[in-house]
């Protein structure tokens, strides 16, 4: 990679103000990693756990600076939920080491809120969101605001068996909805792949399907707790609702779907009573390499094709789901300015066709994806290019957390959902997690 290319230009030296807040609860002061090592600034990023793709790019940026900083990786628990609480508990202790952050975009809001995130300058915020998809791009704003730099943007896509849909009668070149879909497994005794987890997998699954019918969970993201207007109880909601108990009630989800998650299903998809499934590009790197280790026959590559996530009404387009990872930087970090020229190389075109290439992170940049690179390991790169722009996040919401996983308690198993009642019994019971009258 030319060194022009990877380098974003000179670090700017700014004035910072931080719009921190307090954090009113338990918040315990944390020691900060960042240190300075002679004459050359260091620079700490706290990164979600990979294949090593980050800790490459984090090499490659410092070489680039010509001596400008050194950023060295700090590595985050696995599940996200742990990785929001140390992060937010981090930032609000104030923790000086916070310089270059990967956050997951429902938490966006709440670093944002409360004056955690150091405001992107004008001319990086132009620079880094130039040329991103749409997707990527709303995840990372807050209150019309773009409040962290995106650099991945993860959807789910639907995976097909070709001989199953070819016995179905489904054209797979046409958009297909969920009817369709289940219709097609219950005719052929086969299994549709889904998350069906009392997990994040959960709440992920249920926007979709709520977006993708034409509704929103939040209608009023930036309200407080108190005044939050949930459409979990509407139209869109019973939809949703309709086709997760359909799933489960009938067992077209497979006999493990209570708890299956998105490497379950993957692994449901492989075997016997493979039929169709809504995951991530992940899979595909996953099912070539079990085929070179000899544990999945080679003809399973040839049976395996893709196309956008499934719609609710047909005709309709459909919301896949909207992952990744954005940047930031804690208002406390005592590099701002060095840190964002960091994430300026980090996330430029070039090292977001290699994270993709080498670790099955989608770019958020649709530059990314015409890499020879890309096109090699990913041969659906533009269905997933095509995905990310119909995608949509989750609540953008401060109170994520609360919504989320009370969408979790109250949807699961899928069995027990109900159309006619788990629309409206969920929304009551977060309203109230909300309002300080139950608790999660």
């Amino acid at each position: 990679m030319p060194r022009d290319a990877r380098l974003p230009g000179r670090a700017r030296r700014k004035k910072f103000a931080a719009a921190a807040f307090a954090l009113a609860v338990g918040a315990t002061l944390l020691a900060g990693c960042s240190s300075d090592s002679g004459s050359t600034p260091t620079l700490t990023w706290y990164i979600n756990p990979d294949d090593g793709g980050q800790a490459e790019i984090a090499k490659r940026c410092s070489d680039a600076s010509d001596g400008a900083y050194t950023i060295e990786t700090s590595l985050l628990p696995t599940d996200a939920a742990s990785q929001r609480e140390q992060l937010a508990r981090r930032l609000a202790a104030g923790d000086t080491s916070m310089d270059i952050m990967s956050l997951d975009p429902p938490n966006v809001p709440e670093y944002a809120e409360p004056g955690y995130l150091a405001p992107i300058p004008d001319d990086v915020r132009e620079r880094t969101t130039a040329n991103v998809v749409e997707g990527a791009l709303a995840g990372a704003t807050w209150k019309d605001e773009v409040v962290a730099v995106p650099f991945w943007a993860n959807t789910q896509i639907l995976w097909y068996r070709k001989s199953v849909a070819e016995a179905a009668g489904l054209d797979m070149t046409q958009p297909v909805t969920w009817d369709q879909l289940i219709e097609a497994v219950a005719s052929q005794d086969k299994y549709l792949s889904v998350q069906g987890a009392r997990a994040e997998s959960m709440t992920v699954w249920v926007n979709a399907l709520i977006e993708s019918a034409g509704g929103q969970i939040v209608e009023n993201p930036d309200a407080p707790a108190d005044e939050i207007k949930l459409s979990l109880d509407s139209e869109a909601g019973k939809q949703a609702a309709e086709i997760v108990s359909t799933i489960g009630k009938e067992g077209l989800g497979g006999p493990g779907l209570p708890t299956q998650t998105e490497n379950f299903s993957m692994i449901q998809f492989q075997g016997d009573k493979g039929a169709f499934m809504v995951n991530y590009p992940f899979v595909w790197r996953a099912t070539n390499a079990a085929v070179e280790e000899g544990t999945l026959p080679a003809s399973l590559i040839d049976d395996i094709g893709w196309t956008l996530y499934p719609q609710v009404n047909a005709g309709e387009n459909t919301a896949p789901p909207l992952g990744g990872i954005d940047l930031g930087v804690g208002s406390k970090s005592k590099h701002p300015d060095l840190a964002f020229d960091a994430i300026e190389c980090i996330v430029s075109p070039e090292n977001q066709a290699y994270y993709f290439a080498t670790n099955g992170n989608p770019p958020s940049n649709p530059d990314a994806y015409n890499a020879p690179e890309v096109i090699d390991a990913f041969p659906m790169a533009g269905t997933i290019r095509e995905s990310l722009e119909l995608s949509k996040p989750r609540p953008q919401t401060p109170y994520y957390n609360e919504i989320s996983t009370g969408i979790q308690q109250t949807w699961t198993p899928p069995q027990d959902v109900n159309p006619d009642t788990t629309p409206e019994t969920s929304q009551q019971f977060i309203l109230e997690v909300l309002k300080g009258e139950r608790l999660l």
